[in-house]
């Protein structure tokens, strides 16, 4: 399965679509159903676009692999860790990593601390979670003006980021609740297409690696002929039909 495609349940078709077309169009839905319109403040479209990339990001374990080492759970080891660094590029990647997956944590996991941790413990120190998200910002927002000079459109939204932290969870926290909550919205029937469009599009893919083994064996046959390379064609001839049981392929006489 390919972690940048999905496929839409409610699409007929069910053709695999890229995941980030996913994120951006439920992070649009949920701004409009809890009323915090694109642009009603200010214009922070581009604040849909950042978040969106951002959701799209977790899906891959690549990214959680690379923020790691900028990850601290508490403010004392963030400030600590920059206390005797004069990187400009180095603090605002600490404080942007630790923003963003304090947003992401808080609501789309409604979980700041652990996956484990009970909701009831979190809520007498969620404003201190929501005030270290609009710090971290803010501080990725200074440094960012002296990393992107030429790109000050990545130091405008992560500035918007940090003057409305509580707007933006709460969009977030709203897609959590209405397009992310996945075991509990699939049917066993909507399960079952889904898994069956998963393996047609695997079983594509394998093909299409198979019909470029297969090019590339006869175009060495047609220079090398021999015993060989023939059982490696007759091998990925095989696995073909296999696929496509309808495939029909036969070497030249010589």
């Amino acid at each position: 399965m390919n972690p940048r495609q999905y496929v839409d349940l409610k699409d007929a078709s069910r053709d695999l679509q890229p995941t980030y077309y996913f994120m951006i169009n439920c992070l649009l839905y949920s701004r409009m159903e809890t009323g915090l319109v694109s642009n009603q403040e200010c214009y922070d479209e581009d604040v849909n676009v950042y978040l969106a990339h951002l959701l799209h990001s977790f899906i891959s374990p690549e990214h959680a692999e690379q923020s790691r080492k900028f990850l601290s759970k508490y403010d004392t080891d963030v400030f600590r860790r920059l206390a005797s660094s004069t990187d400009a590029r180095l603090k605002y990647q600490i404080y942007k990593t630790n923003a963003d997956f304090l947003l992401v944590s808080i609501g789309i996991f409604d979980n700041p601390i652990s996956a484990g941790a009970a909701r009831a413990r979190l809520q007498p120190s969620e404003e201190a979670y929501i005030g270290r998200g609009k710090t971290y910002y803010h501080f990725a927002y200074t440094y960012s003006q002296q990393m992107h000079r030429k790109n000050a459109g990545v130091s405008e939204v992560l500035e918007k980021l940090s003057t409305g932290f509580e707007k933006y969870l709460r969009i977030l926290s709203h897609m959590r609740g209405e397009y992310l909550d996945l075991m509990k919205r699939f049917s066993d029937g909507e399960v079952y297409h889904l898994e069956r469009s998963i393996d047609q599009h695997s079983q594509q893919e394998l093909l299409r690696v198979k019909q470029d083994e297969l090019l590339e064996l006869y175009s060495t046959w047609r220079d090398q002929p021999g015993a060989a390379v023939e059982e490696n064609l007759e091998r990925v001839v095989g696995e073909i039909r296999q696929i496509n049981p309808a495939f029909k392929f036969e070497l030249p006489r010589r």
